[in-house]
């Protein structure tokens, strides 16, 4: 298992929660996905987000458009994910 902070941290998008910046990668090994510390934006909440539902922003510069399979950028206006993946759940406590 490592644990890799990132500075700077990366900016990013968790499928069904918003964009956000990841702040640390945890790999638990070969048979696992990555998992992004992340922080989201709009609500200021740290998520462990698997690799499958992570996406990089946009970036003009670099000539990346925004991945497809968000829309919207924040998740309290009700708008989900268009991906294969299901989003992320919240438990309530």
């Amino acid at each position: 298992m490592s644990f890799v902070q990132l500075n700077p941290p990366m900016p990013l998008h968790v499928l069904g929660k918003g964009p956000g910046f990841a702040v640390a990668v945890i790999d638990y090994g070969q048979e696992h996905n990555l998992i992004w510390v992340t922080a989201i934006s709009a609500t200021g909440e740290i998520w462990c987000a698997p690799n499958p539902q992570v996406r990089m922003e946009g970036n003009w510069t670099m000539g990346r458009a925004k991945s497809p399979l968000f829309k919207g950028d924040a998740p309290q206006g009700g708008k989900t994910c268009d991906a294969e993946a299901a989003p992320l759940s919240v438990v309530e406590n």
